[in-house]
């Protein structure tokens, strides 16, 4: 499997987990965080840029072959809610603290596929 086909996938995976992580959050309504809202908040945005899509397609489109140019489509697609996102729970760190860690890690997969124009 081709390299760059392995971090597509990896970061396909880590989307949809993300998805799930923040779906269970917002069920547990006795979880860490404190304010159910913003977690909700965060949710409405995540099916506002239609990630789980995003994740099926990363995932669908490199399962044979590598496409760099859809898979950097939808890259940038992904990261224009993400950057949102992420931007959100750091301005309610102490409410969403707990999403921290995983936005780290979506952060650093995407680098590999940001453009080099940025």
């Amino acid at each position: 499997m081709n390299f760059e086909m392995q971090k597509a996938n990896l970061l396909a995976e880590n989307i949809d987990a993300f998805i799930k992580f923040v779906h269970k959050r917002h069920e547990n309504k006795n979880s860490l965080c404190s304010n159910p809202d913003k977690v909700y908040q965060i949710k409405l945005i995540m099916e506002d840029f239609k990630f789980q899509i995003i994740a099926d397609e990363l995932r669908r489109i490199n399962q044979f072959d590598w496409d760099p140019k859809y898979t950097h489509y939808l890259v940038d697609q992904f990261l224009e809610g993400f950057r949102i996102i992420e931007e959100f729970v750091k301005n309610n760190y102490s409410d969403l603290f707990i999403f921290i860690g995983r936005i780290y890690t979506l952060d650093e997969l995407c680098h590999p596929f940001k453009r080099m124009t940025q």
